[in-house]
């Protein structure tokens, strides 16, 4: 899944990245409820992870947004209570995935565990996302099971993962542009929508959440059918392997949300967007 790059710096990384991706935008803001040391105590040194991603609303939203996504609070309240600030930046899925392999960034934001297995996930999911696959508003198209695709173009999003079968599936026919087509570059999403609502492409895998809350901000709500439902996941932020405190701060991660859980604090901040952890 992650190019194979010889990459001597960060800034030749970017040299190097193809020319349709947006440079990332990182965003670094407060950190709240962490501890106040008292005056007998020297303040513990504030230290910063840098996670990563391409915009999926509303898992993880826009950076410097106002609502930046569900997983982005729960992620800064949750380490704010171990005083560590997170700086959130958007980039493609497949360089931020590039960027954590070479240890650039210290994770990326809404992996599932088959994104990599080089990767450290902490115990607590931060996310649940569902799959779902979409059609032209007037196709008569229904799913019956992985083969069903073989007469379809699949539009996909370079480096995404959907559910294991379908994974194998891209995998298999990834280089065979009748059957798979993967986007890359900024707002694949809206491109995608895009070519199915003109019959460019067939069917759209993505999470459901995720589908519904682009039509609302497209104002293209009518525009696509769902077809059919796919296995639920949970959604992790996931460590790059090659950072010495990656296990650190996944321990540190799961005990803030759990914390968070156990306040009723993360029911407060998925309130926000609308979403329940409840299947």
């Amino acid at each position: 899944m992650l190019r194979a790059l010889l990459l001597i710096c960060f800034t030749c990384l970017t040299a190097c990245s193809p020319p349709e991706d947006s440079p990332p935008v990182a965003v670094q803001t407060t950190t709240f409820g962490a501890p106040v040391p008292s005056e007998n105590q020297p303040p513990e040194e504030q230290r910063t992870i840098t996670i990563a991603a391409d915009p999926w609303c509303p898992h993880n939203c826009t950076a410097g947004s106002e609502r930046e996504g569900y997983i982005i609070e729960i992620a800064r309240e949750a380490f704010a209570l171990a005083r560590l600030e997170v700086e959130y930046i958007n980039t493609s899925w497949a360089r931020a995935l590039e960027l954590a392999d070479k240890g650039y960034i210290d994770a990326v934001v809404g992996a599932f565990t088959q994104d990599s297995t080089g990767f450290v996930y902490p115990e607590e999911a931060i996310g649940y996302a569902r799959t779902a696959l979409f059609t032209h508003v007037e196709s008569d198209w229904t799913y019956q099971g992985i083969e069903s695709l073989s007469q379809q173009t699949l539009v996909t999003i370079n480096s995404y993962s959907y559910s294991s079968e379908l994974d194998a599936y891209i995998a298999k026919h990834g280089d065979n542009p009748e059957r798979v087509w993967i986007l890359s570059g900024p707002s694949p999403l809206d491109r995608a929508i895009e070519l199915l609502e003109h019959e460019r492409s067939d069917v759209l895998p993505e999470d459901l959440d995720v589908m519904q809350w682009t039509l609302k901000q497209l104002g293209k709500q009518d525009s696509v059918r769902m077809v059919v439902k796919l296995e639920r996941l949970p959604v992790y932020i996931a460590f790059s392997k090659v950072h010495p405190q990656s296990e650190e701060f996944a321990t540190l991660l799961t005990a803030g949300v759990r914390k968070l859980k156990q306040s009723g604090r993360l029911d407060e901040i998925l309130a926000r967007y609308n979403v329940s952890w409840s299947d």
